[in-house]
């Protein structure tokens, strides 16, 4: 089973920032169990880092591990975009392939 790394780069505490951060510890906990790192960069407080990243958008999340690296863009409301671009199978489908 693999570790996934991920980084949430955010922009201060607004609204769609809070939550993006909601959202994807949601889906952590419901896909991921306990194989999963989140460090949250604020782009106000470190820069260098967004820039390092060339980071255009908030919220933005990388997925460093395991690879490929991945980007998704957005408030991580849409739950299928998320596991889609994690290469996470849903929990209520492997549930189904192990019947199929």
């Amino acid at each position: 089973m693999s570790q996934y790394l991920l980084k949430l780069y955010i922009t201060g505490n607004s609204l769609k920032s809070q939550r993006a951060i909601s959202n994807l510890f949601r889906i952590c906990k419901e896909e991921l169990d306990d194989r999963y790192v989140v460090e949250i960069v604020d782009v106000l407080e470190q820069p260098q880092k967004a820039e390092e990243e060339k980071i255009m958008v908030t919220p933005t999340l990388i997925k460093q591990l395991p690879p490929p690296i991945q980007r998704i863009i957005g408030d991580m409301s849409n739950t299928d975009k998320v596991l889609l671009g994690l290469d996470i199978v849903p929990s209520d489908l492997k549930s189904l392939e192990e019947w199929g």
